[in-house]
């Protein structure tokens, strides 16, 4: 301790990185606390990324080195460290972030921590995970054209995703656990429209089978019993998401452990702001995670001069 920061930027995905690139700009005293050894967060886990302007087919390894390279070219600072706790003194007080390794303080705070896709955790996941293996069918659909593929799990994102992949695949199993969808019911009408989607009900994955690319899973009805082999090209999981927002539990407001959070990043407390994942929002992408990180900024100086 002892440097006492404009701003610290906690995590380095888009958000987190984008954020950094608009602080140094601004000419702000920033510090990015990042928790993995390479920067980019989820991006780093995408095979191919086809929907961000400009840089159609980049690696997601790729491109989440360009955001940091970006940052890196400012001056922007960072530390590798494990948040633990947060201390808030409050409107116009500092803002403790308290590490692993070491505390870090600063006048305003930009959470950045994004959110995880929750797995099935079944055999072949992890190993075919970017190889057919997705969690986001907007962002992967695309490399799927004119193939089968299937989509777990029964909420609006299920569904949704589903209906998305039927415009562009041959056939779409929709696989869920139970025997109706908890998916809006004009979502569901759309769904069952499709021609080319077969919802397969009261079934489960047991695991996900490929040599070196997803060709087919194993799924169990848990009603009878009745074992069967699916035979696929990918797979969207679509079983809900959970933001690593556990260690502000307390200091801001949170909706299903979402950080509440406007366009602006503003939450209800002062001084700490939210971009990306872990707000609130409809769209969960890298270019609205790295727009987040701009707004956030913003706020944080308006903050700042007002304080």
């Amino acid at each position: 301790m002892g440097n006492i920061y404009d701003l610290i930027i906690i995590g380095s995905g888009p958000a987190g990185l984008a954020a950094a690139v608009y602080a140094q700009r601004a000419r702000l005293n920033t510090l990015v606390i990042e928790k993995a050894m390479v920067s980019g967060g989820q991006v780093l886990t995408t095979y191919e990324v086809d929907n961000y302007p400009g840089l159609p087919g980049i690696g997601g390894y790729d491109l989440g080195l360009k955001f940091r390279e970006h940052a890196d070219g400012l001056g922007a600072e960072f530390a590798e460290d494990d948040v633990q706790k947060i201390e808030d003194e409050g409107k116009g007080g500092l803002k403790r972030v308290v590490c692993a390794n070491e505390t870090y303080e600063a006048r305003a705070l930009i959470v950045a921590t994004g959110a995880v896709h929750r797995k099935l955790e079944v055999p072949g996941e992890e190993e075919l995970a970017g190889a057919g293996v997705s969690y986001c069918a907007t962002c992967d659909g695309a490399f799927f054209r004119n193939k089968v593929t299937a989509v777990v799990g029964g909420g609006d994102v299920a569904v949704e995703d589903a209906i998305f992949l039927s415009r562009m695949c041959k056939k779409v199993y929709l696989i869920h656990r139970r025997d109706e969808l908890r998916a809006a019911k004009s979502l569901q009408e759309g769904l069952m429209s499709k021609e080319n989607v077969e919802v397969i009900w009261d079934t489960v994955v047991d695991a996900i089978h490929g040599e070196g690319q997803v060709e087919s899973l194993s799924l169990t009805n848990v009603k009878t019993g009745e074992k069967q082999v699916l035979e696929i090209q990918g797979v969207f999981i679509a079983v809900g998401i959970a933001p690593e927002s556990s260690v502000f539990d307390g200091i801001v407001e949170m909706d299903h452990g979402y950080i509440k959070a406007g366009e602006d990043g503003v939450t209800s407390a002062p001084g700490i702001f939210a971009a990306g994942d872990v707000r609130t929002k409809p769209l969960r992408q890298i270019i609205t995670a790295a727009a987040d990180g701009a707004n956030a900024v913003t706020s944080v100086e308006r903050y700042l001069v007002e304080n």
